[in-house]
């Protein structure tokens, strides 16, 4: 099984450059299968989610051509079914994303309902209304639903509440649709609107985006592109959390500041140094980490997917701080794994009240999801001897090369699959 071990008390320092953003570029691979014609998207994240949804393309009869460890190239025109049921999709939770890409092609659309992470109850029928709204029937039987419409008709669409999923299925369904469609009450996150503009650059007429109300003219057919995805901001608010909790200093490359403000308004209040530069950060950690409350919101808002590394930092901070998960109802999984490396955090209901201790211990500690278990490395980087964090196969579906990157800022950590390896890396370390 493997799993990171790390020895721990290491300030991280240095450079490191963030990838491509895993949300974003899922909700760019379906877009490609909306045309006939040749979509090239660059800055791909080579992580698990990613090669499972191209996977899952090429398994309907995409031509799919990798033309680099970042780059692919999808053409649509040999799509041969409007089924999927490749059993990775099962595992991800993106794979959603298909029903409507392919409802607006070929106006049917049957996929496996989505796994991912166990963070809590995601259900998709703000996703079915939307398609419902545009005319399509809906059957969902025996782990799959079949979307399927005679015509796409342009609607007026209410989200009930705010969804990056809904927003961004709905609006690759609608882009096909006959006439206009307003959605309404729609997510603003960065993801969402880097979806749009690739759609507009293959020639949908999409106004709107990251704002709450979200324009879409429908057009007969779509063209091929070549976009590029826009760096992850999660990748970065992880490293960012990292130079906190060390005590370090590190320049955070091709980011997007805008982006990353709440995490970094955060990180200031808690005692750190933020600079922003046109596509960097720099984050120099204060001489002491001050206790805050964080509440997690929709974009602008603080993102729920940083509250678990958030949580890491919190647990060295002077004094007691509070996290109100507002998103997710089961996000907070990890608490019992760092309650083992002697923080002190304790949830009722949907807050975690973290007290401060100063220093953690080295621990065998497992990761429930991806998010939680890059919290977990960076408490293992921050604690004092050597912590295991097993199940790393959540964290390998969200972050490249995690553990590479963080030796190269200075940590001691390696990725190893047997007690023998792990053996010889802790003797070598110790």
């Amino acid at each position: 099984m493997e799993r990171y071990v790390i020895k721990g008390g290491t300030p991280l320092s240095g450079e490191v450059e963030v990838g491509g953003a895993k949300n974003a570029a899922l909700g760019l691979l379906a877009a490609a299968i909306m045309t006939d014609e040749d979509v090239t998207i660059e800055n791909l994240p080579d992580v698990s989610d990613i090669n499972q949804l191209i996977d899952a393309i090429a398994n309907i009869g995409a031509t799919v051509t990798r033309n680099d460890r970042h780059t692919v190239t999808i053409n649509g025109s040999t799509i041969r079914s409007h089924v999927v049921d490749y059993e990775q999709m099962r595992k991800i939770r993106a794979s959603y994303y298909l029903l409507g890409a392919l409802l607006g092609k070929m106006s049917q659309a049957e996929v496996a309902l989505p796994g991912g992470c166990n963070i809590g109850s995601r259900p998709i029928d703000q996703h079915l209304k939307g398609f419902r709204a545009l005319g399509a029937d809906i059957i969902t039987d025996h782990g799959m639903v079949n979307a399927k419409a005679d015509i796409l008709t342009g609607s007026h669409i209410f989200l009930d509440v705010v969804s990056v999923g809904a927003t961004i299925n709905v609006m690759l369904a609608a882009v096909r649709a006959e006439g206009r469609t307003v959605i309404e009450n729609v997510a603003k996150e960065p993801h969402v609107v880097d979806v749009a503009n690739m759609l507009n650059s293959m020639g949908a007429n999409i106004r709107g985006a990251g704002t709450d109300k979200i324009r879409i003219q429908g057009v007969p057919k779509l063209h091929g592109t070549v976009y590029s995805t826009i760096p992850d901001q999660i990748e970065a608010g992880t490293f960012m959390c990292a130079a906190a909790a060390t005590g370090g200093e590190i320049l955070i490359k091709n980011v997007i500041p805008r982006h990353l403000e709440s995490i970094s308004s955060k990180l200031m209040e808690m005692g750190c140094t933020v600079i922003e530069y046109d596509d960097a950060v720099r984050v120099k950690a204060g001489d002491f980490i001050r206790s805050a409350k964080v509440k997690t919101q929709p974009y602008p808002g603080f993102p729920t997917d940083m509250q678990p590394q958030m949580a890491a930092v919190m647990t060295l901070a002077h004094g007691s701080s509070t996290i109100t998960e507002s998103i997710f109802e089961n996000r907070f999984k990890y608490v019992d794994e760092l309650n083992r490396m002697g923080a002190q955090v304790k949830v009722e209901s949907n807050t975690a009240f973290l007290t401060g201790v100063g220093s953690l211990e080295g621990a065998e500690v497992s990761a429930p999801d991806l998010r939680a278990g890059a919290a977990l490395v960076i408490a293992g980087l921050a604690a004092h001897g050597f912590t295991t964090v097993n199940d790393i196969l959540y964290i390998l579906r969200g972050y490249e090369r995690f553990d590479e990157k963080l030796r190269n800022l200075g940590a001691i950590i390696t990725q190893v699959d047997s007690e023998k390896e792990e053996q010889k890396f802790k003797l070598k370390a110790g």
